[in-house]
């Protein structure tokens, strides 16, 4: 079972190439209103598929307990293959 104040390191994306893409992810201390003050951070994605690349910005913003790093398991579906790669995401591009 999980819980909303449960920390957790490892995301888990998987890119359909075809089009670009783009998605956000937001992150807060999910148990009160701080966020509301501003107290969250942002990770934007971005898949070009042009170039079969996936961008991950640099973390905006911060909040009490947030990991400073997690690792992000990425699958991209290719030419009916999968191509797998765990990063180390720190913060920075």
């Amino acid at each position: 079972m999980q819980y909303a104040t449960k920390k957790w390191d490892n995301l888990e994306i998987r890119v359909y190439p075809g089009a670009n893409g783009e998605f956000t992810l937001y992150e807060d201390v999910n148990d009160n209103y701080k966020y509301e003050n501003g107290i969250y951070s942002t990770i934007s994605f971005k898949w070009n598929d042009k170039s079969k690349t996936l961008i991950i910005d640099d973390r905006k913003g911060l909040f009490p307990g947030m990991l400073a790093t997690r690792k992000f398991s990425i699958t991209v579906a290719v030419d009916g293959e999968k191509i797998e790669k765990i990063i180390t995401y720190n913060g920075k591009k």
